[in-house]
């Protein structure tokens, strides 16, 4: 799928490749959403990849004197969820965050990949958008600050050159007379793409009754993120009654121009711009919406947050091989261009329990460990794996002794074909490690990206909590 495969350590070489290669190289970072599209040859003019997971402090939320977040070209969506300042400041952010993919696929995919795709239809786009994001570019010509609303053209269009890299988001974090949530409509509740999506920040006088300010935003009803500017316009000196919400929904909708696709109908959709800018509005009249998200989410990262393992060496060139760590042992490959981790374990490490399901990370039965956190493994590339600490279904097992959860899966006939089985053992293992006594609903969520194809998942979930009570046993005897 690409030629050459670079992983330099510092902005400045990720920029110098990119004035070197443009317009055939892309920047890749979690590449969940450019693997794809090189798989599918919707880019058979990019046959280079620039690897920035390995430049320090890329993956870092901050908040600078001037009252501003900043987020690196690193941050996934999973630090979104997890970072305490963005929930305090940036909430609208975080909801959106927590309904992209699943966990495994929020572990790589980052914020800076939804807003360079430019779908009309990526959720993060939305709230920061309502935020007043700008995004800072970097190439060898310089550096430029770009305004979200003005970086986009069309579908999957941006202003962004060939030789920009995009190194940092940043947005006013929300005052104490602000609030802001967002609301997505898919065909399911998790690994679905928005039919709609809506976020709101409004700003109240000093009264904190009536509102000074509005920000309404809409997703995939439109060629871009669009504002709800009748709305907006309306609301302003308006306090939240049932009578102005309505008006202001209805409002809304005059913003939106979308078209018929395979995930609704145009007349559906501006119904439901309707109906969820309403209950987006409804919710910030209730008041505090930080529960919408739970408060200890599954991250499927274990017990501490995974970074990416550093280099060994600066891979500034290629690599002629690539070193890893799998299970423990310590494997070098050689002729693994092009190929993604998945396809690495399974036919060069021969290591075949991680299984191959739709190669699209939608399905999870190729989920492994990498450097700490679960992921998909077919929408990892292999090069990624170089220096990196790697574990596959196989590598569970311990001292002959099965890991808990594959042996509650025996023991409760969780499984029936068993070709999910190794994705929902590798997802389960990271949860109960993350959250020692899950409830049912938290088991939900963190297995959210894994489909069975068989069954329902009731034996499933009870091996998964038996598990997570031998696993809690066994740590307590420690």
């Amino acid at each position: 799928m690409w030629r050459l495969y670079f992983t330099p350590t510092t902005v400045d070489e990720a920029v110098d490749l990119l004035r070197r290669y443009a317009p055939h190289a892309r920047i890749i970072a979690g590449g969940t959403d450019l693997l794809l599209e090189l798989e599918r040859g919707q880019r058979p003019d990019v046959d280079v990849l620039i690897d920035i997971t390995r430049i320090p402090e890329l993956d870092t939320i901050t908040l600078d004197d001037e009252g501003w977040i900043h987020l690196g070209p690193g941050v996934t969506h999973n630090q979104v969820v997890a970072s305490r300042l963005l929930r305090e400041k940036a909430f609208p952010l975080v909801r959106a965050s927590w309904e992209v993919g699943a966990p495994a696929l929020r572990n790589r995919a980052t914020v800076a990949g939804n807003i360079i795709t430019a779908s009309p239809a990526n959720d993060t786009i939305t709230p920061l958008m309502a935020l007043g994001a700008q995004v800072t570019l970097r190439s060898a010509q310089g550096v430029r600050t770009v305004p979200l609303a003005q970086f986009y053209l069309g579908v999957r269009q941006t202003v962004m050159r060939a030789d920009e890299m995009l190194v940092d988001i940043a947005f006013p974090a929300l005052g104490p007379r602000q609030r802001g949530t967002f609301r997505k409509l898919g065909l399911r509740k998790a690994q679905a793409i928005a039919v709609v999506n809506v976020a709101a920040v409004l700003t109240w006088a000093d009264d904190g009754e009536t509102i000074a300010d509005a920000a309404i935003t809409l997703g995939a009803v439109a060629p871009t993120i669009v504002h709800a500017t009748e709305a907006e316009a309306f609301l302003r000196g308006q306090r939240l009654t049932p009578e102005v919400i309505a008006e202001a929904a209805r409002l809304a909708v005059r913003s939106a121009r979308p078209i018929d696709d395979i995930r609704g109908s145009a007349a559906y959709r501006r119904r439901m711009v309707e109906v969820f800018t309403r209950r987006v509005l409804q919710a910030l009249a209730q008041g505090d919406v930080s529960h919408e998200v739970p408060a200890h989410p599954p991250l499927l990262w274990g017990r501490e947050e995974p970074h990416p393992h550093p280099l060994p060496v600066s891979a500034s060139h290629p690599p002629d091989e690539i070193v890893t760590r799998i299970n423990g042992r310590v494997y070098v490959f050689r002729d693994a261009e092009g190929k993604t981790l998945l396809q690495l374990l399974r036919d060069h490490a021969l290591l075949t329990g991680t299984k191959e399901g739709c190669a699209e990370g939608e399905c999870g039965a190729c989920t492994v460990h990498l450097d700490g956190a679960a992921v998909l493994s077919c929408l990892v590339p292999a090069a990624r794996a170089h220096g990196a600490d790697i574990v596959t279904v196989e590598g569970l097992v311990r001292a002959e002794h099965l890991h808990p959860v594959q042996q509650t899966f025996v023991d409760e006939a969780a499984v029936q074909c068993g070709y999910c089985t190794p994705g929902f053992v590798m997802a389960a293992a990271k949860l109960i490690e993350e959250h020692p006594q899950p409830d049912r609903e938290t088991i939900a969520y963190g297995l959210s990206g894994n489909l069975c194809r068989c069954t329902g998942y009731y034996k499933i979930f009870d091996a998964v909590e038996k598990a997570a009570a031998q696993y809690a046993a066994q740590h307590e005897e420690a």
